[in-house]
């Protein structure tokens, strides 16, 4: 708790670098364009609509509607996808952060420790936005939304809290080990098909089944699918792991990167 706890106290202290960060960052990424930093917005919505045109369209899935499965294909599509790019983009940039941004890491005075965070929040904004359609949709569709909404804070906070968490392992491992980043650009690409986002768990057959338990980022989905899809608490374990799962992973995280921080500069 002594790692959470001086991790919050940093964060608050240099929150305001934090969002410096990534006003230069999204200038930076797409100055000179026309649309300019709104292609942060327009890639993922690009990529969700090419997965409900070829799920929904091309492909025809549909849920027979009942009292386990409340909402359409495209809702349960939507509410597993979302926080998956969140976390696609996050596990996908931690591992050049420190190596794209040598000049900061090699001076003593800046704290690097806010750059792991900084990918966590860059990566969250395009997630929000897509948590607003999947609300903007349920409501024009449905009418209502559920009361699982109200749980979005407590989500988000340990959503944020699992990805600060990898963010600083991956970060901090990657200049010792060069091979990380192949290794993660090869997981992102495959990942989505190892979430229950595409397809209900019942789908899978039995006898693999148990791996979707065993993937962490099964969990994230299984949460996000209460509050966006079930609009009940469908999946206690999945709350439960995910929560002590956020904890975990910041501490542990956090106490890594600091034991680690002081030899990143000689290896850059």
């Amino acid at each position: 708790m002594n790692a959470l706890g001086t991790f919050a106290a940093l964060l608050w202290r240099y929150r305001a670098l934090c969002i410096e960060l990534m006003r230069r960052d999204f200038r930076g990424q797409y100055a000179g364009q026309l649309l300019g930093a709104f292609w942060v917005l327009v890639h993922p919505l690009f990529l969700i609509g090419i997965y409900i045109f070829v799920f929904r369209v091309v492909l025809q899935v549909k849920l027979e509607s009942s009292s386990q499965m409340p909402l359409d294909y495209t809702a349960y599509l939507l509410s597993g996808l979302v926080p998956w790019l969140a976390m696609q983009a996050m596990l996908a940039r931690s591992t050049t952060i420190l190596l794209s941004n040598a000049n900061l890491v090699k001076q003593v005075v800046f704290p690097i420790e806010i750059l792991p965070f900084f990918v966590v929040a860059v990566a969250c904004v395009p997630e929000l936005l897509g948590l607003l359609i999947i609300a903007i949709y349920t409501l024009c569709t449905y009418g209502t939304l559920p009361w699982t909404y109200f749980l979005i804070p407590i989500l988000l906070l340990m959503q944020t809290a699992l990805m600060g968490g990898i963010s600083f392992l991956l970060s901090i491992l990657t200049p010792f080990i060069r091979d990380l980043k192949d290794i993660i650009t090869v997981f992102t690409v495959a990942g989505v098909y190892i979430i229950p986002a595409f397809y209900l768990p019942a789908w899978v057959p039995n006898t693999v089944r148990p791996l979707l338990s065993l993937n962490p980022f099964s969990h994230v989905v299984w949460a996000f699918q209460d509050v966006f899809y079930f609009g009940t608490i469908a999946h206690p374990h999945a709350w439960i792991l995910l929560a002590l799962g956020s904890v975990i992973s910041l501490a542990v995280g956090y106490r890594v990167f600091s034991a680690l921080k002081l030899h990143v500069p000689d290896l850059l």
